[in-house]
C-alpha cells in the first residue's frame, strides 16, 4: 500500500483513502444521483401532465407518464438500496483501513508517548472517533453531490417557471450559508469536547476493569464509582452542550426552509393577482421549493455530519503525526551474527521533564558473562537496562552493542536480538500455545514444547484441562506467578536471544517458587550474556560482575567476593539481606 504524506492538508489525506475503494465510491455516487434525478422528474411530469395531458385529454401519454415515473421509482429504490449496503460496505473499508494505519503507527511510537497517553483514551481514537469518520466518509460526499445536484436543479427548472419567484427564493440562500457558518464553528467546538470526555469515560472504564481486583482488595469499588461518575458528568455537560449547539442549529435551518414556503405561497399569490403565474404554475413551484428545500436540510446534516467526521479525523491526525522520539538512523544497519560484547560509555540520561537518572555511568560486559545491577529503589538500575535495547535514548554517552552503537542499528534487529524478562510479566488472552510461540511466530509444535521442557513448565501444562491450547483468561488470571513467569522464560528460549535482560524476574514469587524460577533462568543465561537487575541478593550468587547503583551512579563494580570484602555499599546490602534470611 502506497505511504500517506499525513503532513498534507486533512481534506487531501482524508480523499486518499478512497483511492482504494475507488469503483465502490463511484458506483454510490452514481446511484445516488440516479436517485436525485427522479425526485427532480416528479414535479415537472406534474406540471406537464395538469398543463398538457389531462387538458387536451392525451390518456394515453398520460398513462405512459405515470408508468415512466413508476419505473424510475423502482429504479430509485434499487439505487437507494446500493447506496445503504456498498455505500456502508465503503465507510467501513476506509474505517478498517485507518484503524490498521493508526494501529501499526502506534506500534512504532516510543515508550515515552504511553508513559503520558492512557490506554482507554488511546481506545477511544481507534475506536468512538473512527466510527465518526465512517459515517463522513460514506454520508458525506452522498449528501453533498445530491445537494447540488438537486438544488441548481430545481432552481433552473423554477426559473424556467417564474424567474422572478426563483430569485426571491434564491435570496434566503445567504441566509441560510451565513447562519450556518456562524454555527458550525461552535458545533465543531461542542463536538470536540464530546470526544475528549468519551476518551476520558473509556480510559476510566479500562482502569476501573483492568484495576477490579486491586479495587475489590482495598474495598474501594465506591471510590471507582466515583471517578467514573465524575468523568461520566463531564461527558454529560459537554454531551448537553452539543445538543444545545445542536438545537438552536436545526431549529434555524427548520426556520429557514419554513420561510421559503410562506414565501413562495405569498409571493406566488402576488404574481397570480398580477395574472404572471396560474394555479398549475403555483403547485409545481410549490412541489419544487420543497424539492429545493429537502437538500438544502441534506446540506444541513451533512455539515453536522461532516463536523463531526472531520472532529474525529483531526484526532486520528494527531497520532499520526505524532513521530517516535526514537528512530531508526537513515543509515541504521542490521545487526547481525551478535556476540553480545555491552559497554556503556559515559551514560547520562533524564527523561523529559529534566530530573536527571543516570550520571556519566561507565561498564564494559564481555560476551556470555553476567552481571547484576543491585541498589535502593529509584536508583536507576531498570533505566539503565531500557537503555539498551533503546526504550530510551542516551542524553549524553553512548551504549554500544559488538562495538555498534545501538543508535546505529535498526530497532528491530536489536530487539530480535536482546530477550526481555519482567517481574509483571504480560500474558495474552490467548492459549499457553500461543503465549510461547509469542517468542518466535514461526515456531513449530515441537519447538514450543522443547522451549517449555527446558523452562520446567511442560508438565504443569500437560497437567491443565487442555494441556497447550488452555486459555489462560485475561492476563493470564488462570495462572499463577510462577507459571507466568516460566511461560515467559519459554517465550525467551524460543526465541534464542545472545543477550538477556532480567529485571527482578524473581521478586514478586515466595522462595519455594523462586528456586525452580532460579534453575530456569540459570539454564537461560548459560552461553548468553546476562544482565540482570535484583532486590534478593540471593538470585544473583552466579553473576561474573556485580553493579551498585545508586544516585544516579556505579557506585561499586566487580565480583561479589571483592565488594563484600570492600565492606562498602554492596557489603551493607548483602549483611541485611543475609539478617533477614536468618
Amino acid at each position: 500500500m502506497k505511504q500517506r504524506d499525513f503532513s498534507s492538508h486533512p481534506i487531501r489525506l482524508f480523499a486518499s483513502y478512497y483511492r482504494p475503494h475507488m469503483r465502490l465510491f463511484l458506483l454510490d455516487m452514481a446511484c445516488a444521483l440516479v436517485a436525485c434525478l427522479a425526485d427532480l422528474i416528479f414535479p415537472y411530469a406534474t406540471r406537464y401532465t395538469l398543463n398538457t395531458l389531462l387538458p387536451d385529454r392525451l390518456f394515453g401519454l398520460f398513462f405512459a407518464v405515470m408508468a415512466i415515473l413508476a419505473a424510475a421509482y423502482l429504479v430509485k429504490a434499487v439505487c437507494k438500496y446500493v447506496i445503504t449496503y456498498l455505500g456502508h460496505l465503503m465507510g467501513v473499508r476506509l474505517e478498517a483501513d485507518m484503524r490498521t494505519d493508526i494501529l501499526t503507527h502506534i506500534q512504532t511510537l516510543s515508550f515515552s508517548f504511553f508513559d503520558k497517553n492512557r490506554t482507554g483514551v488511546l481506545m477511544s481514537r481507534i475506536t468512538n472517533d473512527l466510527f465518526s469518520i465512517t459515517e463522513l466518509s460514506h454520508h458525506g460526499p452522498e449528501n453533498l453531490m445530491t445537494s447540488l445536484v438537486t438544488i441548481l436543479g430545481a432552481f433552473a427548472v423554477l426559473c424556467t417557471i417564474c424567474w422572478p419567484l426563483a430569485c426571491i427564493i434564491l435570496a434566503v440562500v445567504p441566509l441560510f450559508i451565513l447562519f450556518t457558518m456562524h454555527w458550525n464553528g461552535k458545533m465543531d467546538e461542542a463536538n470536540a469536547e464530546v470526544k475528549k470526555s468519551l476518551a476520558q469515560i473509556n480510559a476510566s472504564i479500562e482502569s476501573g476493569i483492568s484495576g477490579i481486583r486491586t479495587a475489590k482488595a482495598f474495598a474501594n469499588e465506591n471510590a471507582e464509582a466515583e471517578k467514573f461518575k465524575d468523568a461520566n458528568d463531564k461527558f454529560k455537560d459537554a454531551k448537553k452542550n452539543w445538543y444545545k449547539t445542536m438545537g438552536i442549529y436545526h431549529s434555524g435551518i427548520d426556520s429557514t426552509m419554513s420561510l421559503m414556503q410562506v414565501l413562495t405561497i405569498a409571493a406566488g399569490g402576488f404574481f397570480i393577482m398580477r395574472g404572471k403565474m396560474d394555479y398549475v404554475d403555483l403547485i409545481t413551484f410549490s412541489l419544487y421549493v420543497s424539492t429545493f428545500t429537502r437538500p438544502v436540510t441534506q446540506l444541513a446534516d451533512f455539515i453536522e455530519t461532516f463536523t463531526d467526521g472531520m472532529t474525529g479525523f483531526k484526532r486520528f491526525l494527531e497520532i499520526m503525526r505524532t513521530q517516535p522520539d526514537i528512530q531508526d538512523a537513515p543509515d541504521a544497519k542490521e545487526l547481525q551474527d551478535v556476540k553480545g560484547d555491552i559497554e556503556y560509555k559515559n551514560v547520562s540520561f533524564s527523561y523529559t521533564d529534566g530530573v536527571p537518572v543516570l550520571d556519566n555511568v561507565s561498564f564494559t560486559l564481555p560476551h556470555g558473562q553476567c552481571l547484576a545491577v543491585v541498589g535502593p529503589s529509584g536508583g536507576g538500575k531498570t533505566t539503565l537496562c531500557q537503555l539498551l535495547p533503546r526504550f530510551y535514548d542516551v542524553t549524553a554517552g553512548s551504549v554500544t552493542i559488538d562495538g555498534a552503537d545501538v543508535r546505529s542499528v535498526t530497532q528491530h534487529s536489536l530487539h530480535r536480538a536482546i530477550g526481555i524478562i519482567q517481574q509483571d510479566v504480560f500474558v495474552f488472552a490467548d492459549t499457553i500455545r500461543e503465549n510461547i510461540r509469542y517468542g518466535r511466530p514461526d515456531a513449530t509444535d515441537e519447538e514450543i514444547i522443547a522451549a517449555a521442557v527446558r523452562a520446567e513448565i511442560h508438565e504443569e501444562i500437560l497437567a491443565m484441562p487442555n494441556g497447550y491450547d488452555t486459555f489462560v483468561g485475561e492476563r493470564g488470571v488462570m495462572l499463577s506467578g510462577g507459571q507466568k513467569q516460566r511461560l515467559s522464560i519459554a517465550r525467551v528460549f524460543l526465541k534464542n536471544p545472545p543477550v538477556l535482560i532480567l529485571d527482578e524476574a524473581t521478586s514478586a514469587l515466595d522462595s519455594v517458587t523462586e528456586q525452580r524460577i532460579q534453575a530456569s533462568l540459570d539454564e537461560l543465561a548459560k552461553g548468553r550474556t546476562s544482565i540482570i537487575i535484583a532486590h534478593r541478593l540471593s538470585t544473583v550468587r552466579n553473576a561474573d560482575m556485580i553493579a551498585v547503583v545508586e544516585n544516579e551512579h556505579i557506585v561499586e563494580l566487580g565480583p561479589r567476593e571483592e565488594l563484600i570484602a570492600q565492606n562498602g555499599a554492596f557489603a551493607r546490602l548483602w549483611e541485611a539481606q543475609n539478617l533477614t534470611m536468618e
